[in-house]
């Protein structure tokens, strides 16, 4: 290994300076992301993947594990992320400070990670120490880390990091369990998140460098090596894409053509170098920019990217360019949208992983040019700090976005464009705060933007339902139903529909939206309230009683309860009934209260 020496006392120099680097990092990266573990969850996934989420709100049980191996939820299959939240729960339940102070441990953990795998490789402690520097401190990287619902982010590095450096071990002296070990972290990394797919391509280029086994090992038997990484990958990938089929996440790949997409990346590609260099006006959410995708921008760009390939690929003296670059692209695939998922354009959160290799590039490069012209270390430091500093702001700046979801849609509409995403959130975030008059041109706006738009149609229904409107209402609802494919989205239209019929005395609508809901998402505890109410109402005691009973079990209430109780007592189950009734009183602050809340909604 370059930089290496058998002198003990050099070597343990060198051992106590790595430390000392790794404990500058953490404190770094922990000192200007501490503010995080003051802010709130957001209103944008983090109820589907914490604070709604019935399984992750469980805590860690034999359920919860079985669940997490099995479920697609979310669009994803991601069993190691979903038993990462549900631990959390367990430890810090509703308390978002947990939360998100694992999330800041795990960024600072793949810091360290990230500067001892560049150093034990090459042997440049300077340079793999910025590297990791840039990555910790870059503005980009916020959003993966004090968005807690990106915990799956920063879990697929921790293992990807910790696969590259059990692959170098075993490029250093092959082995069978050293390789089943890079396997096993591979595949760990694949069930935090599939954006680690690319693994093998990485592994394919850490052999030209800094490993240099290009040079006395055939180029076959190389790949060879990484088939069976190549076979992860590749069922992988076929899950997600199942996985993203049911979850109704692939429904973008219908709104834009393939030319489209295709377009869109070549551009992308340069807008994410834009951020790289220049990280302002940055958003958790950049709409799809048709408009700004011209023939001129899209070929000029494409020659550009050309142009640089053909220039890293002809500096073979300086391999880190080509093998930096190459990181770039390669790791960004699945990420740029040739698969469509969602309506995003880009996504911060994906800049993640394929930096590095910028970064890799820019360190590199500096300090060779640096070499050449024989400056001292000393003032590439200066030069060093003098390029962090802004970034400190910067990312502090950033962070402060996320400290409330008014504060960070309000952003979001400041430096984005026919944002309806953000217009939804905005709304959302109004109403939560009880500012409803200011809400509803932010859920006008969102479906002006998109007439399909499923969530901007879902709140004006249920606006519309709480107004009287009724039939406006369900007209709404059923655009929702037309044009989503998301099982919980159509859970909340259906069993919002059911409660319209059943004002409109529709019975028979209205338990068909109901039975609709609850097989949309079995966890609609709603839902099953309302097939609870039309079964009382056809006088099916028993099917009631379950409904009731599996709604306690999701969301427990008082009124919910003493529905229970009522049909359990009218099928003969006197023992649970009054257990039942129990409950009920147990949580009821004012049981004369319940009981009318009861018998209102067993009169409408």
């Amino acid at each position: 290994m370059a930089g290496e020496t058998k002198s003990p006392s050099l070597f343990a120099s060198s051992r106590n300076r790595t430390i000392v680097i790794c404990l500058l990092l953490a404190v770094a990266t922990l000192a200007v992301y501490n503010s995080a573990s003051r802010h709130p969850f957001v209103n944008y996934d983090d109820d589907r993947y914490v604070t709604a989420n019935v399984q992750v709100r469980s805590g860690l049980s034999w359920h919860t594990v079985s669940w997490a191996f099995t479920s697609v939820e979310q669009a994803n299959w991601h069993p190691l992320t979903w038993l990462s939240h549900a631990l959390d729960y367990q430890l810090f339940g509703m308390n978002p400070a947990g939360h998100h102070y694992v999330n800041v441990l795990l960024h600072a953990a793949n810091v360290m990670l990230l500067f001892l795998v560049l150093y034990w490789a090459t042997g440049f402690a300077g340079r793999s120490a910025m590297v990791a520097a840039l990555f910790a401190l870059h503005p980009i990287n916020v959003e993966s880390v004090v968005w807690v619902s990106e915990r799956k982010n920063l879990l697929s590095m921790l293992f990807f990091l910790l696969a590259i450096e059990a692959y170098r071990r075993y490029a250093a002296r092959p082995a069978v369990l050293r390789y089943v070990l890079v396997a096993v972290l591979f595949a760990c990394g694949l069930m935090a998140k599939p954006q680690v797919i690319t693994l093998p391509m990485v592994l394919l280029l850490l052999d030209y460098w800094p490993l240099n086994r290009w040079s006395n090992t055939p180029a076959s038997r190389l790949l060879l090596e990484k088939l069976p990484l190549l076979l992860l990958s590749a069922a992988s990938a076929v899950i997600t894409m199942k996985a993203q089929r049911a979850g109704g996440a692939m429904v973008a790949m219908m709104n834009y053509s393939l030319s489209t997409r295709v377009a869109n990346a070549v551009v992308t590609y340069w807008r994410y170098l834009g951020k790289a260099i220049w990280p302002a006006r940055l958003a958790p959410f950049y709409p799809y920019p048709e408009d700004a995708l011209g023939t001129w921008k899209v070929v000029s760009a494409a020659l550009l990217l050309l142009a640089i390939t053909i220039l890293v690929i002809l500096a073979r003296r300086r391999r880190y360019l080509a093998v930096g670059w190459f990181w770039f692209l390669g790791t960004l695939v699945p990420m740029i949208g040739l698969v469509q998922v969602g309506d995003q354009a880009m996504a911060d959160r994906y800049a993640y992983l394929p930096f590095i290799g910028l970064f890799m590039i820019a360190c590199w490069g500096v300090a060779d040019l640096a070499a050449r012209g024989n400056v001292s270390p000393r003032w590439l430091v200066i030069a060093g700090l003098l390029v962090l500093l802004p970034l400190v702001t910067a990312t502090s700046r950033q962070i402060g976005y996320w400290s409330d979801d008014l504060t960070l849609w309000s952003r979001t509409l400041a430096v984005t464009k026919d944002n309806y995403i953000a217009e939804d959130a905005l709304g959302g975030a109004l109403v939560m705060a009880g500012r409803f008059p200011e809400a509803l041109p932010h859920f006008r706006e969102a479906v002006r933007i998109n007439p399909s738009d499923g969530s901007g149609n879902l709140n004006l229904a249920a606006i519309d339902q709480e107004q009287g409107n009724l039939r406006q209402a369900i007209s709404r609802y059923q655009i929702v139903v037309r044009s989503v494919e998301d099982p919980q989205m159509l859970s909340y239209a259906f069993s919002n529909m059911g409660f319209a019929y059943r004002t409109l005395k529709d019975p028979a609508s209205a338990r068909q939206s109901f039975e609709t809901a609850v097989r949309s998402n079995p966890n609609n505890a709603k839902a099953w309230m309302g097939l609870g109410l039309a079964e009382q109402q056809a006088s099916d005691f028993t099917s009631a009683a379950h409904a009731y009973a599996t709604s306690m079990g999701i969301q427990p209430s008082d009124f919910g309860y003493l529905l229970l109780s009522q049909c359990l007592e009218k099928s003969g189950h006197a023992s649970e009934a009054r257990a039942a009734l129990a409950e009920s009183q147990r949580l009821s602050p004012n049981f004369g209260q319940t009981q009318k809340v009861v018998a209102s909604l067993l009169a409408n």
